[in-house]
């Protein structure tokens, strides 16, 4: 019978097979994100320092194409780290056969380096948000001259607000547990907006918007801070990497970072665009992309906003009428509570729109 093998036996093989062949001293269990299994990996070098890596266990449910997600990665990082030669840039690990994964039974591992650092999962110091802004803005602009087309799409029709409108319909017409008609006001909301909710999708089709490399999970918490001097040291969690518009990042990370509540906050009345949060990140943001936006995309950040808002909207709602089926939930009406707290978070931006925008040409205008 075969021996079955510890974690622990387990990941220094992985290790090895990335061709780490320092002497393995243990692993720590990370808590970063919902999907993936994460560890710090510790060796002992000649010299008798410390060195750590990150391997991760990628969860290919969520995942579906690992490899050609991996190649994205692979492809992303080498690009930005030849252009940061002496400076903290994220790097995947290969095989001895140059590959950046290592497959093992159900198991889909690969490794980086570690690298010291602090993460926020709130911020109150608008230093902080704005360095991140400068993070995700200069993350595109490292990519600015990457082949865009040598990407695929690791979830198709991410932000393709006309599909998330139709899966949303569609949950709405088979109304499978029969909650359809005690969410009608949060329906008809939804439906009353799509048209401004599906202005990206539309103006790209329509070929006013240009293609960028983008990152598509602009949450402060994936941006590793100094820990002395809180400055953006890298951008990580990249398995969303794929082409996608500027406003879709800018979007989001407005949409999680200044709202003044969680994001299933029960309490409605609470909900608002915190636009000093919204000022500070445009600033760093917009320092570094301004020069290069066309003018269709200045004028689509702030809407971007709220249409990043209005697209998680109809998908929680179309989840609570399917069954609760994709988002983790944490009580029934789960679901229910954050797509209230996206709706009023829509109707906060909608109101404070020309603001907005007046800010975002302010900063580009101090940028350029």
């Amino acid at each position: 019978m075969e021996r079955s093998v510890s974690l622990n036996e387990k990941l220094e093989e992985v290790c090895r097979l990335f061709r780490i062949e320092y002497e393995y001293l243990g692993y720590e269990t990370i808590q970063m994100g919902n999907v993936n299994q994460t560890y710090k990996v510790n060796f002992r070098l000649p010299d008798g320092n410390k060195k750590s890596f990150l391997v991760q266990n990628v969860n290919t449910y969520a995942f579906r194409n690992p490899v050609g997600l991996m190649d994205n990665i692979d492809k992303v990082t080498e690009h930005i780290r030849a252009k940061k030669s002496g400076k903290c840039a994220l790097h995947f690990h290969h095989t001895a056969d140059r590959k950046t994964y290592v497959i093992d039974g159900k198991n889909f591992w690969r490794m980086t380096n570690y690298v010291p650092s602090v993460t926020y999962n709130t911020v109150q110091d608008m230093n902080v948000v704005r360095n991140a802004g400068k993070a995700f803005g200069g993350f595109q602009m490292d990519l600015a001259d990457f082949d865009i087309s040598t990407l695929i799409e690791t979830i198709p029709n991410f932000h393709n607000t006309r599909t998330r409108y139709e899966a949303f319909k569609k949950a709405v017409r088979e109304d499978k547990t029969g909650r359809a008609e005690s969410v009608r006001e949060e329906i008809d909301y939804l439906l009353s907006v799509q048209e401004d909710a599906c202005r990206l999708t539309d103006l790209y089709l329509a070929g006013k918007l240009p293609l960028r490399v983008t990152h598509n999970d602009t949450k402060i918490n994936n941006v590793l801070f100094d820990p002395q001097t809180n400055d953006a040291l890298v951008v990580v969690d990249l398995d969303t990497v794929m082409p996608g518009l500027m406003g879709h990042d800018f979007g989001d990370a407005i949409r999680f970072a200044a709202n003044a509540v969680e994001e299933d906050c029960p309490d409605v009345s609470k909900v608002h665009l915190n636009m000093d949060v919204f000022k500070a990140f445009a600033e760093g943001f917009l320092e570094k992309t301004a020069k290069t936006m066309t003018e269709t995309e200045v004028e689509t950040l702030a809407p971007s906003c709220f249409v990043l808002t209005a697209e998680l909207a109809t998908r929680f709602l179309a989840d609570y009428l399917d069954g609760d089926l994709y988002f983790k939930t944490n009580s029934p009406d789960h679901n229910l509570v954050r797509t209230r707290c996206q709706i009023a978070l829509c109707k906060d931006m909608m109101a404070r729109m020309q603001e907005m925008d007046e800010t975002v040409r302010a900063c580009v205008a101090a940028a350029k």
